[in-house]
């Protein structure tokens, strides 16, 4: 028989969504997979409903309902400082995760760079080898997961079509800096190529952080696409509710390979998301107050049994290190540390690999999620504290 897709034996499944089938064979406690485990706003649950039973369940104009692209435009002009047009500089997507691909595959051509920071979140190796680019990783060194300047500059050239940024990020919690992004911004503009930036998570912060979008910097507003989405700020990961945010000549191809990517985002979730934008302000305090506990509560877990994790200023993630338990559990890598974790203690965490570019960067890292519920987390706190007990 003919060759199947070469491009197709490049890169593997999620790492993320293998972690968590293993984890639920088991029954365990699913720290791996970035999804809430607690209900989200019963007022976000009757608006679905409502569309529902109202018959908005048939395909969506293309590009999003109007009502959504509206909402999408008041939010983040308030929050954001973006200002965009609803009817033309709006593209509603299956999730942020389509956002990503259709904006990739709308601004590459063969040939074409993209820089990226590692560790980075997993879909953006695929993206880019299923979009024709190709890579060039730019590190965040922890504890504090900052980046050379040095080393930014030389990933640009005259190749060099896009930056992909995610602030907050996954999986590190790095929330970028104003300077930062301005030094990013001066690249963009200097290199003359566009920027991508994933801001799912900018309602999750810490501490004094502040999210900025890069759209709002000198010279980037016709240059940035912002994507976005319901999952994480409202705790509906499976409603599949995302959009990008670009200059008309851009949303015009997203909307093109949107179209034939997946026609539309699902309807009814559509007119319920409405309503969560329309949430106010006090809804994200909540929020942040809910997750800054949490990241409290886990980073003690994780301290007293043995790893060594660096505490987030944004996201819901702490990447930790477990070369002080590795040997404890006679294992070499962080692959084997995770099946071996879930083994013992029914606790899935992911293997710190396949977050970067060479697996071996990785291997004695594993990336934890606190977006659970205090039964959850109570449970992975009593779960864990067998390995302090191997440790004794």
């Amino acid at each position: 028989m003919k060759t199947l897709s070469r491009i197709t034996e490049t890169f593997s499944e999620s790492v993320i969504r293998e972690m968590t089938r293993i984890c639920d064979a088991v029954r365990g406690h699913n720290l791996a997979q970035g999804f809430p485990d607690f209900s989200c706003a019963s007022e976000l649950k009757e608006a679905a409903i409502l569309a529902i039973s109202a018959d908005r369940n048939q395909y969506p104009v293309t590009f999003g309902e109007p009502e959504l692209r509206r909402a999408i435009s008041h939010k983040v002009r308030w929050y954001n400082g973006i200002q965009c047009d609803p009817e033309t500089e709006v593209t509603v997507t299956c999730g942020a995760t389509e956002a990503m691909i259709a904006t990739l595959k709308a601004l590459i051509n063969p040939g074409d760079e993209i820089v990226v920071f590692e560790p980075f979140y997993e879909n953006y190796g695929p993206d880019g080898i299923i979009s024709g680019a190709t890579p060039r990783y730019v590190t965040l060194h922890p504890p504090d997961w900052s980046f050379s300047d040095q080393e930014l500059a030389r990933a640009f050239s005259t190749r060099t079509k896009a930056i992909v940024i995610n602030t907050p990020n996954n999986p590190t919690g790095k929330v970028f800096t104003r300077e930062e992004l301005e030094r990013i911004a001066a690249l963009c503009v200097e290199w003359d190529c566009y920027a991508i930036t994933d801001e799912v998570y900018e309602h999750i912060l810490y501490d004094d952080a502040q999210h900025v979008s890069l759209a709002t910097l000198s010279g980037m507003t016709d240059r940035t696409v912002t994507i976005n989405s319901v999952s994480k700020s409202y705790s509906v990961t499976g409603w599949r509710v995302g959009w990008a945010i670009a200059d008309q000549h851009i949303t015009q191809r997203i909307r093109k390979v949107h179209d034939f990517l997946t026609v539309g985002a699902p309807t009814p979730f559509q007119h319920a998301a409405v309503i969560g934008l329309g949430f106010p302000r006090e809804y994200y305090y909540r929020l942040q107050k809910r997750y800054a506990e949490a990241r409290a509560f886990l980073l003690d877990v994780l301290q007293e049994a043995g790893f060594k994790p660096s505490s987030p200023r944004g996201a819901y993630y702490a990447i930790a290190d477990m070369s002080n338990i590795m040997p404890r559990l006679g294992v070499n890598d962080d692959a084997a540390f995770c099946r071996k974790l879930i083994e013992l203690t029914g606790v899935a965490a992911v293997p710190g690999s396949s977050f970067y570019s060479d697996p071996a960067t990785g291997r004695t890292q594993v990336r934890f999620c606190f977006c659970k519920s205090w039964e959850t987390l109570r449970a992975v706190e009593l779960a864990l504290a067998k390995l302090r007990v191997a440790k004794g």
